[in-house]
Protein backbone atom coordinates (compact mmCIF):
# COMPACT_ATOMS: atom_id res chain seq x y z
CA UNK A 1 0.00 0.00 0.00
CA UNK A 2 2.63 2.57 0.91
CA UNK A 3 4.16 1.94 -2.64
CA UNK A 4 0.69 2.91 -4.55
CA UNK A 5 0.68 6.15 -2.27
CA UNK A 6 4.23 7.00 -3.26
CA UNK A 7 3.25 6.03 -7.21
CA UNK A 8 0.50 9.05 -5.94
CA UNK A 9 2.77 11.33 -4.55
CA UNK A 10 4.71 10.80 -7.86
CA UNK A 11 2.16 11.61 -10.06
CA UNK A 12 0.69 14.78 -7.18
CA UNK A 13 4.82 16.40 -8.07
CA UNK A 14 4.55 15.87 -12.01
CA UNK A 15 1.58 17.85 -11.88
CA UNK A 16 3.11 20.31 -9.65
CA UNK A 17 6.33 20.50 -12.10
CA UNK A 18 4.03 20.55 -15.64
CA UNK A 19 1.98 23.46 -13.88
CA UNK A 20 5.02 25.46 -12.48
CA UNK A 21 7.37 24.55 -15.88
CA UNK A 22 4.92 25.69 -18.00
CA UNK A 23 4.28 28.90 -16.15
CA UNK A 24 7.98 29.61 -16.58
CA UNK A 25 8.27 29.16 -20.09
CA UNK A 26 5.21 31.64 -20.64
CA UNK A 27 7.09 33.88 -17.80
CA UNK A 28 9.91 34.13 -20.45
CA UNK A 29 8.04 34.48 -23.26
CA UNK A 30 4.76 35.69 -24.05
CA UNK A 31 3.10 35.65 -20.55
CA UNK A 32 0.02 33.90 -21.27
CA UNK A 33 -2.04 30.92 -19.94
CA UNK A 34 -2.32 27.81 -21.86
CA UNK A 35 -3.88 24.51 -21.65
CA UNK A 36 -0.68 22.95 -20.30
CA UNK A 37 -0.91 24.90 -17.37
CA UNK A 38 -4.52 23.98 -16.73
CA UNK A 39 -3.69 20.30 -17.01
CA UNK A 40 -1.25 20.19 -14.73
CA UNK A 41 -2.76 21.76 -12.18
CA UNK A 42 -5.75 19.47 -12.65
CA UNK A 43 -3.40 16.31 -12.20
CA UNK A 44 -1.91 18.21 -8.91
CA UNK A 45 -5.45 18.36 -7.51
CA UNK A 46 -6.69 14.87 -8.53
CA UNK A 47 -3.26 13.29 -6.96
CA UNK A 48 -3.19 15.94 -4.30
CA UNK A 49 -6.81 14.50 -3.08
CA UNK A 50 -6.20 11.28 -3.10
CA UNK A 51 -2.90 11.81 -0.90
CA UNK A 52 -5.28 12.98 1.39
CA UNK A 53 -7.51 10.08 2.05
CA UNK A 54 -6.07 8.50 4.79
CA UNK A 55 -5.25 4.89 3.61
CA UNK A 56 -2.73 2.89 4.16
CA UNK A 57 -0.60 5.05 6.63
CA UNK A 58 0.28 4.75 10.18
CA UNK A 59 0.90 8.19 11.13
CA UNK A 60 -2.20 11.24 11.61
CA UNK A 61 -2.25 13.57 8.66
CA UNK A 62 -2.33 17.21 8.94
CA UNK A 63 -6.18 18.35 7.89
CA UNK A 64 -4.88 21.86 8.29
CA UNK A 65 -2.21 22.15 5.92
CA UNK A 66 -4.28 19.85 3.66
CA UNK A 67 -7.05 22.65 3.77
CA UNK A 68 -5.06 25.67 3.44
CA UNK A 69 -3.26 23.88 0.11
CA UNK A 70 -6.66 23.09 -1.15
CA UNK A 71 -7.88 26.78 -0.70
CA UNK A 72 -4.68 28.24 -2.49
CA UNK A 73 -4.63 25.46 -5.52
CA UNK A 74 -9.13 26.56 -5.85
CA UNK A 75 -7.07 30.39 -6.46
CA UNK A 76 -4.65 28.99 -8.29
CA UNK A 77 -7.96 27.27 -10.55
CA UNK A 78 -9.62 30.38 -10.59
CA UNK A 79 -6.87 32.48 -11.61
CA UNK A 80 -6.05 30.38 -14.36
CA UNK A 81 -9.77 30.33 -15.14
CA UNK A 82 -10.52 33.83 -15.47
CA UNK A 83 -7.48 34.63 -16.95
CA UNK A 84 -7.70 32.26 -19.44
CA UNK A 85 -11.06 33.91 -20.22
CA UNK A 86 -9.47 37.66 -20.24
CA UNK A 87 -7.08 36.23 -22.67
CA UNK A 88 -9.72 34.71 -25.38
CA UNK A 89 -11.56 37.59 -24.76
CA UNK A 90 -8.70 40.59 -25.34
CA UNK A 91 -5.67 38.07 -26.38
CA UNK A 92 -3.91 39.40 -23.34
CA UNK A 93 -4.05 38.50 -19.40
CA UNK A 94 -3.26 40.83 -16.67
CA UNK A 95 -0.07 40.73 -15.86
CA UNK A 96 -1.55 40.69 -11.86
CA UNK A 97 -2.92 37.45 -12.28
CA UNK A 98 -0.52 35.84 -14.33
CA UNK A 99 2.49 36.63 -12.27
CA UNK A 100 -0.13 35.66 -9.27
CA UNK A 101 -0.30 31.95 -10.61
CA UNK A 102 2.88 31.76 -10.13
CA UNK A 103 3.22 33.18 -6.86
CA UNK A 104 0.74 30.91 -5.75
CA UNK A 105 2.06 27.75 -7.59
CA UNK A 106 5.66 28.18 -5.32
CA UNK A 107 3.73 29.01 -2.21
CA UNK A 108 1.84 25.47 -2.18
CA UNK A 109 4.91 24.01 -3.28
CA UNK A 110 6.62 25.77 -0.12
CA UNK A 111 3.84 24.83 2.11
CA UNK A 112 3.99 20.99 1.41
CA UNK A 113 8.00 21.06 1.58
CA UNK A 114 8.02 23.27 5.03
CA UNK A 115 4.98 22.54 6.74
CA UNK A 116 5.76 19.63 9.46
Amino acid sequence: MEILRHAVLLVHLVGFAILFGAWVVEAVGQRRITRLQTLGMVIAAVAGLALAAPWGISYDLNYTKIGVKLVVLLIIGALLGIGSARQRKSGTVAPAIFWLIGILTLLNAALAVLWR
